[in-house]
């Protein structure tokens, strides 16, 4: 068994963003559910450590972080363009621009104590501890901070204003004209605020933001395929990672070295293994797990580092 195989849960953000990403491209996938906190040995035994959602499965490749998972799906169906030709640098920018800074203020007031209320309602306090237990550990030893709260309220209907502006008077109905990877890196920080009644005033105060986000919303989330975890392993160990293009050999390290990688913002935990490709967009670490095999573990070249593990 072959295909798309996305890790992910229906709560998070960024797996919604991947969701809308496939709904975009029209594809098929399978989708595999993992917990929303640690742990996730299923998970873990695929990535070697990485632990933020989503993950993207390509038979023994695992695509980690949805800027990458963005450009994997373009190499899967080039059309619709997520990345329009002749704005490349326009949109992904933004995108990571939205993936950063609004996410972050969508966090500190999706998490404000009014809000918690509404959106745990049905779990018990322990559980609700445990989750800001969970998520206090993901963002410790990052470059990532959490807004203060006061700051986001202060700072988020600015770039609301400007949003509604921009497309109010745009064309296309979408950010740049036509859709692309910046309108569902915004989207999916929009739709975690609309989550619970506190926050979703936050939204719909401006016409033109809610008419462009149902609209980004309506492309839908493709065709899945449930998934066990225990299928997903069994595709990773029957199957042989993809061969590789040319090693940047101006990068700083050694194809074959053995390195560490991890994110720098957040969920900093090091994936361990050979240093395989460094390419124009992408790291690429070969790891072995009993369960999996051997596998090819992807990450974005921005937002990660390589470090050796003997200099």
């Amino acid at each position: 068994m072959s295909g798309l195989i996305l890790h992910h849960y229906p709560t998070s953000p960024f797996a919604k963003k991947t969701r809308l990403l496939l709904g975009f491209k029209g594809l098929s996938w399978h989708s595999v559910l993992i917990p929303a906190m640690m742990p996730k040995p299923d998970l873990i035994a695929l990535t070697g450590g990485y632990r933020k959602t989503p993950v993207l499965q390509v038979g023994a490749d695992i695509y980690c972080d949805t800027a990458l998972i963005a450009r994997r799906l373009e190499q899967e169906k080039s059309t619709p363009a997520l990345f329009p030709l002749g704005k490349e640098l326009v949109v992904s920018t933004f995108a990571a621009w939205a993936d950063a800074e609004l996410f972050q203020h969508a966090v500190s007031l999706v998490f404000q104590p009014e809000s918690v209320a509404v959106r745990f309602s049905k779990l018990s306090p322990e559980a609700i501890k445990a989750f800001v237990a969970d998520r206090a550990g993901l963002f410790s030893g990052g470059t990532a901070t959490r807004l203060p709260l006061a700051q986001a309220k202060l700072q988020l209907p600015v770039l609301m204003a400007r949003l509604e502006q921009q497309l109010q008077h745009g064309q296309g109905g979408y950010l740049f004209g036509e859709p692309s990877i910046a309108d569902f890196a915004l989207a999916h920080s929009l739709w975690f605020l609309k989550g619970t009644s506190v926050t979703a005033p936050l939204v719909d105060t401006y016409p033109a933001v809610s008419a462009w986000l149902a609209r980004v919303l309506d492309v839908g989330e493709g065709s899945p395929t449930d998934m066990s975890a225990e299928q997903a392993l069994d595709v990773a160990k029957s199957a042989e990672p993809v061969a590789l293009p040319e090693f940047d050999n101006n990068c700083g390290f050694n194809q074959g070295q053995q390195v560490s990688v991890a994110a720098t913002d957040y969920g900093v935990d090091p994936v361990v293994g050979e240093l395989v490709h460094v390419g124009a967009e992408e790291i690429v670490v070969r790891r072995e797990d009993p369960r999996t095999g051997v596998v090819h573990v992807h990450f974005p070249r921005i937002g990660f580092r390589i470090k050796p593990l003997v200099e």
